[in-house]
Order: structure tokens, then C-alpha cells, then sequence
């Protein structure tokens, strides 16, 4: 991932930590390697900092950190991220993806089960229903405290008007801790072709909207530069130096349509941070759309360069491809954090994401496709044969994250998924959870005939295993075999049958008899043979 950040003009001024362990280690190292030379930006290139990474863990895990206090404009612990879940705004924009009033209230909940610190409920200026919603969620999850004294920010979005301002204090104003979120694009194709306003009117409108919005008596003011990433470097300087000086505690540094790369997004966040008057008295934030699939990627690299609030939403869901997931987001952090991010961490219960995800999925009708990153149905699935023996050997040969870290169960604890690629290990592994031990012929018989089946099904199940070893394991002693077997019938309903059968000795045994319908006639002929 570092190098994607890398960039030979790319600096961050993060002072070192006190140097205790590996991982702290790892990081000031690739801090302090020269950016100025291409070959180095990428850390793993330092001989040291390969020492020192071979000894870094092989799964992730990050040990607990408790939540710093809430100060809108300000984190106490620089290494603290915020994470601000637009799942219920940004991520219902998405086509086709709707939720009811009830819906709304109950992902919010979960969104709080999960430790987020700021949830954009909506945009209340948008509808009537819209603004009930905000509200409803504002008076019960925006007054939740949990039992670490944790409890989110309720916002609401808002257009640089006094119209949607208003309705947006409305509805969040129940809430123990209220946000407005406010914007106006900056791009000058947006100022050109969308708002047909001079950059003066905007400046102007967005210096006396944040105004407003604390006028009301918000102590809580984000601000959004639309379309920031393709916004001119010095009048984004300009604006959100106007707007912090107008009261707004929060800087969102947009990527509105997903265009900017990783090594360019964190380059922009520096430069805000290097060059915005102010900016020391406010959080900035990031909000990347991943048109280029590279939402996840940019939020990253938006963080390392200085950035301590993420907009991210429950499984990416959002505005035409989406937005930054936050299931990726916080379990990248949680697993690179330390060693490369600079000791960053979030206050999440990642316990809880499954259950996210799940409730979103189905509340928005968008299903996970099932090679989503952390929570695709695959994401912890192993089907090849060498990636089997390694699991059934060590997890950590081919998972970095457990399962039960993110509040997953699974049918079989190595996560195994027989196909065609298995081979013998995993099919023996997975025959013994179901009851049956094979060695031997039994479990070369069994396994050839598994190949046979999968080659042709795609999905395997117990089922279909217990039948494969029933052929093969539980065949009853053969006594008797048909020789051979002739049957008359015709339309007075009496049937005639004669049957040949020949005995475990080689003797062979014919009898004829009749009987109703062709079937029984040839029973009761075997019958008169085996003597029933």
C-alpha cells in the first residue's frame, strides 16, 4: 500500500514517537527514509525496515485503545481517527437502494453498536420523510450513551443555503452532539457549468453559510469543497481558510468523482494542511468515491498524510460505483495502522461488522458480491488444494484477518470450501468433522469419486459427501446378481416373468411366475429362487 502514497514531492511533517516496539520501529523508519529519491519512497526498500518487518505478526490485531474525548474541532490523540459513516446519506443516494424511515433507524443503531463517532443520518432538506427520519435518530441513537460513555455525532447534510441549513439544525438538534454539514462545489466546471457563480460568490456564500449555521447555535460545523479533487489548489486554500474563520470546526476534502490517485489524494491532503490558514484550529477529513476503484486506497493514503476523519460507508454502497468502504478502511487500519500508518487506530467494534453489512444488504436490496474485500461470502473461503493444506496447517498462511474479529462464523473453522481444485487433506479433514475417518483405498475411492462429482456440481454438500461414502464404505454383501430377465403382459392385467439369477458360487437359479403388473411378477419369480 505505501506505494501507492509514494510520490518524490510527497512530505508530511509527523513528529517521531518514543521507539519501543517493532511495529513503532517499522514506522519511524519509513518516515524518515529520504522522499527526494523514488527508489526509497517505497519503505520495504530499507534493508533495516525488512529486519524489522519479518518480525511483524502475521495476522492483524491491534491492541485496545480507549476513545479520546469529543472536541468538535480538535482530536487530544493525534493518532486517533474519526470515522464518519454516511451509509443513511450518501450511501442511500445509491440507485434503487431506499430505506424506509424504520430502516433508517434500525442501521443506525447497529452504526452505533459499532462505535462509529459520526453518523450522517440524511439529508433533511430533501424530503419531509427524509427529515423525520433525521430526527427520529437524533432524539434515540444521538442520546445512547454505551457503557464506555461513547456516543456518536448525529449530522445532517445541508446545501450552502439557509433553507436547508435550517432544516438541518431541525432535525439533528435533539441529539447530544449535533452536526450540520454543509457545501458548495468548487471545481471551476462546477462553478462554470453547475452553479454559474464567480469564485468571489462563492467564497462569499460559503464564508456566510458556516456563519449561519453556528448562529443557530451548532457548535459543530463540517464544511465540504465539492469536487475538491479537481478543485485549484490556491482557491481551495482560499475558501476553507475563509470558512475556518467563519466558525467551521471540520474541513471535508472531497474526491467527488473518484478521480484522483492515491499518490495525489494524500499529496493534496498535505498541501491543505501545509498551506490553509487556520487549519491548525480544525479536523480535516476525507470523502473518496470509487469510480476508479480507489476509494479505500485514497482514504488511506488521505489519513497518512494527516487526515483524522474518514467518510466511509457500510459495504461501499453509494453514489455510482460507491464510496470508500468502512469495513476495509477501519480492518486495514486495525491491521496496518501501527507498523505503517503512523500508530493510527479508530474506535470501532469490529465485532459488530458482519452484522452491519448484513442488515445494510438487506435493507437497500444491494447485495455483497461474493468477493467483496472483509465481507463477501468468499472473503474467508479457501476452495484450491494448496491453499487448503495451509490452512488446515496454519490460518495465517492464508488469512491476515480472523474471521471472529469482524463477528463472522463459519460452517468449519479453516473456512474450507470443497470443489474441484480440493484435494485429499481437505476432503479428509472436512469427512472427519462430518463423523467418518478413511485411510487408505476407503479414502482414495471416496476422493476420486469426489472429483467426479465436483467436476460436473459446483456446489458440494454434506449431503453429497455422506452419499460419496456411503457408495463407497457401506455396500451390503452382494449374494445374489440378475442373470438375466424376460416379462410378458399384455391387457388382461396378469403378467409373466422369468428371472435368471445366479448365486455367490457361480450356480446359476431360474424361476418363472406371475403376478399383478410386470414388477410384481418378476418379484414374486426372485422370490421363489432366494426362498423369502
Amino acid at each position: 500500500m505505501a506505494s501507492l502514497f509514494a510520490n518524490p514531492n510527497f512530505s508530511t511533517h509527523t513528529k517521531p514517537s518514543a521507539i519501543t516496539r517493532p511495529c513503532a520501529i517499522a514506522s519511524h523508519i519509513s518516515r524518515s527514509v529520504s522522499l527526494s529519491n523514488p527508489s526509497k519512497a517505497w519503505p520495504f526498500h530499507h534493508q533495516n525496515l525488512q529486519n524489522l518487518l519479518s518480525r511483524v505478526p502475521v495476522m492483524c490485531s491491534a491492541a485496545p485503545h480507549r476513545r479520546p474525548e469529543y472536541i468538535p474541532n480538535r482530536i487530544p490523540d493525534p493518532s486517533y481517527v474519526r470515522i464518519f459513516d454516511t451509509t443513511l446519506r450518501d450511501g442511500e443516494q445509491s440507485p434503487g437502494a431506499t430505506m424506509t424511515s424504520k430502516e433508517k433507524l434500525d442501521v443506525a443503531r447497529q452504526l452505533a453498536k459499532l462505535g462509529v463517532d459520526v453518523i450522517e443520518a440524511g439529508f433533511p432538506a430533501s424530503s419531509k420523510d427524509d427529515l423525520e427520519a433525521v430526527k427520529a435518530i437524533a432524539k434515540e441513537v444521538g442520546n445512547t450513551v454505551d457503557r464506555d460513555g461513547h456516543v456518536p455525532v448525529i449530522c445532517g447534510l445541508a446545501r450552502c443555503n439557509r433553507s436547508d441549513i435550517e432544516k438541518s439544525w431541525e432535525a439533528v438538534k435533539y441529539a447530544k452532539r449535533p452536526r450540520i454539514h454543509t457545501f458548495i462545489a468548487t471545481s471551476d466546471i462546477h462553478l462554470n457549468y453547475k452553479l454559474k457563480k464567480s469564485r468571489e460568490e462563492v467564497v462569499a456564500i460559503a464564508r456566510e453559510m458556516v456563519s449561519y449555521a453556528r448562529s443557530l447555535g451548532c457548535d459543530d460545523v463540517e464544511f465540504s469543497p465539492e469536487d475538491a479533487g479537481r478543485s485549484d489548489r490556491e482557491f481551495l486554500y482560499q475558501v476553507l481558510g475563509e470558512v475556518i474563520k467563519a466558525g467551521a470546526t471540520t474541513l471535508n476534502i472531497p474526491d467527488t468523482v473518484g478521480y484522483t490517485l492515491p499518490s495525489e489524494f494524500g499529496q493534496l491532503i498535505a498541501d491543505i494542511k501545509a498551506n490553509t490558514p487556520g487549519i491548525e484550529n480544525v479536523i480535516i477529513s476525507t470523502h473518496c468515491q470509487n469510480d476508479l476503484g480507489l476509494s479505500t486506497a485514497n482514504t488511506l493514503a488521505g489519513a497518512y498524510a494527516g487526515a483524522r476523519q474518514l467518510e466511509v460507508t457500510i459495504n461501499g454502497i453509494g453514489e455510482r460505483a460507491g464510496n470508500a468502504s468502512l469495513e476495509e478502511v477501519v480492518m486495514a487500519i486495525k491491521c496496518r495502522g501501527q507498523e505503517l500508518l503512523g500508530g493510527l487506530y479508530t474506535g470501532i467494534n469490529t465485532r459488530h461488522i458482519v452484522m452491519a453489512s448484513k442488515m445494510v444488504a438487506e435493507y437497500s436490496g444491494l447485495h455483497v458480491q461474493p468477493h467483496k474485500a472483509i465481507v463477501g461470502a468468499n472473503a474467508f473461503a479457501h476452495e484450491s488444494g494448496i491453499h487448503q493444506d495451509g490452512m488446515l496447517k496454519f490460518k495465517g498462511t492464508y488469512e491476515i484477518i480472523s474471521p471472529e474479529d469482524i463477528g463472522l462464523s463459519r460452517t468449519n473453522d479453516s473456512g474450507i470450501v470443497l470443489g474441484k481444485l480440493s484435494g485429499r487433506h481437505a476432503l479428509r479433514s472436512r469427512l472427519l468433522e462430518l463423523g467418518y475417518e478413511l485411510n487408505g483405498k476407503e479414502l482414495d475411492d471416496v476422493f476420486w469419486r469426489f472429483k467426479a462429482v465436483a467436476e460436473k456440481k459446483k456446489h458440494l454438500t454434506d449431503g453429497d459427501l455422506e452419499a460419496l461414502v456411503s457408495d463407497v464404505i457401506f455396500q451390503p454383501q452382494v449374494i445374489w446378481h440378475i442373470g438375466d430377465l424376460q416379462v410378458t403382459c399384455g391387457t388382461l392385467g396378469l403378467s409373466t416373468a422369468t428371472v435368471k439369477l445366479i448365486g455367490a458360487n457361480g450356480a446359476e437359479h431360474v424361476a418363472c411366475s406371475v403376478g399383478t403388473g410386470p414388477v410384481d411378477a418378476a418379484y414374486r419369480a426372485i422370490d421363489l429362487i432366494v426362498k423369502v
